[in-house]
C-alpha cells in the first residue's frame, strides 16, 4: 500500500508521525519525502544519500524562421509561456507548466522541446529503510512535477512492489498536498486540538475526501485544547487511530533529530500500533467493497 501522512497546515506533526511510522512499521517500507518545497524527513531519518538526478520539464524553444504566426500557441496557452509579439514569437520557460499542447498543435513545427531544471530528485538509505526525497530548485514555482518525478523514481526502482509506501505529504491543502494524496491508497490526516488545528484540518477533509480513499487521523498534542476536532472525526466518520500525549519528551527528541517513536517505550508501542492499523485502512475498504 501506498500511505499519505498528510495535514491542514503545518506544524501539527506531519512530519514526526511520517517518520515514526516508517521505523515502526511490520514489514519492508520506503519512506519518500513529497514536501519538495521544504524537504526535512532526512532531518529524523538520517538517510546516507547514495544517488542522484536531476529533474527536468519539457518546455518549448521558439524556430523563429519557421513561425507563420497563425497564433494557434498563443491562443491555447491559459499561463502565457508563448505570446506573438506581432509577428515574433516568444516563449518564457519560467512560466510554463509543462503541458506540451503547444508543441502539438503548431501547424509549421515552429516549437521545438526544450527544458528547464525542476530540482533534484534523490535516494538513500537509513539502514534498513530505503528514502527518496526531492529538492525543488530555489526560484522553481511549481512543485507537483518535480513529486511526480520522485515517485516515478520509486515505482522504477520496484520499491512500491517490493512493500509497502509513506508519503511525507506537503502540508495544506493547495496543488502540492493535492498531488500527494492523490498518488496514495490511503490518507493519515495528522492534527491537533486547537481553533486551529481545527479549521485547517476541516479544510483537508474537505480537499481529499473527493478523492475517494480511505482516511483516518491522528490527533497530535492531545490534551491541550478542546474536544471539536473529536467531534468533527465523529460527525464525519473519521476513525481516530491515535493520540500523540502533550508531552515535552516528543519535543525534545525532535530537537534532538531523534524519531518521537524512539522517544519512550510508550511512544515506540504508540506507533508499531498505529502503523498496524494504517496497514488495515485499505484492506478494511477493500473488504467492505467486497
Amino acid at each position: 500500500m501506498i500511505l499519505a501522512v498528510a495535514s491542514g497546515k503545518g506544524g501539527t506533526g506531519k512530519t514526526t508521525v511520517a517518520a515514526s511510522l516508517a521505523l515502526s512499521w511490520p514489514g519492508p517500507v520506503t519512506a519518500v519525502d513529497l514536501d519538495v518545497e521544504e524537504p526535512n524527513l532526512h532531518l529524523l531519518l538520517h538517510p546516507q544519500t547514495t544517488g542522484g538526478q536531476t529533474a527536468y520539464m519539457e518546455v518549448p524553444q521558439a524556430r523563429q524562421e519557421r513561425c507563420t504566426a497563425c497564433g494557434a500557441c498563443a491562443e491555447l496557452c491559459q499561463y502565457k509561456a508563448v505570446s506573438l509579439l506581432g509577428e515574433v514569437l516568444l516563449t518564457f520557460p519560467e512560466m510554463c507548466h509543462g503541458c506540451g499542447g503547444c508543441l502539438a498543435v503548431c501547424p509549421a513545427e515552429a516549437l521545438t522541446p526544450g527544458q528547464r531544471e525542476m530540482g533534484q530528485v534523490l535516494w538513500g538509505r537509513a539502514g534498513e529503510l530505503a528514502v527518496y526525497q526531492g529538492r525543488l530548485r530555489v526560484g522553481e514555482a511549481m512543485s507537483p512535477p518535480l513529486m511526480r518525478r520522485v515517485m516515478a523514481k520509486v515505482q522504477a526502482d520496484g520499491a512500491a512492489a517490493a512493500g509497502d509506501v509513506i508519503i511525507d505529504a506537503p502540508p495544506g491543502v493547495s496543488c502540492p498536498a493535492v498531488t500527494a494524496a492523490s498518488q496514495a491508497q490511503a490518507i493519515l490526516l495528522v492534527t491537533e486540538p486547537t481553533p486551529f488545528g481545527l479549521y485547517d484540518f476541516r479544510l483537508a477533509w474537505q480537499a481529499f475526501a473527493p478523492l475517494e480513499r480511505p482516511l483516518a487521523a491522528v490527533i497530535n498534542r492531545a490534551g491541550v485544547g478542546d474536544r471539536k476536532a473529536y467531534a468533527f472525526c465523529a460527525d464525519h466518520g473519521i476513525p481516530i487511530l491515535a493520540e500523540i500525549p502533550y508531552d515535552r519528551t516528543v519535543a525534545e527528541a525532535y530537537s534532538r533529530g531523534v524519531p518521537a517513536c524512539r522517544a519512550s517505550a510508550e511512544l515506540a508501542g504508540l506507533f508499531r500500533r498505529l502503523a498496524q492499523d494504517c496497514q488495515a485502512l485499505v484492506g478494511g475498504r477493500e473488504a467492505a467493497h467486497a
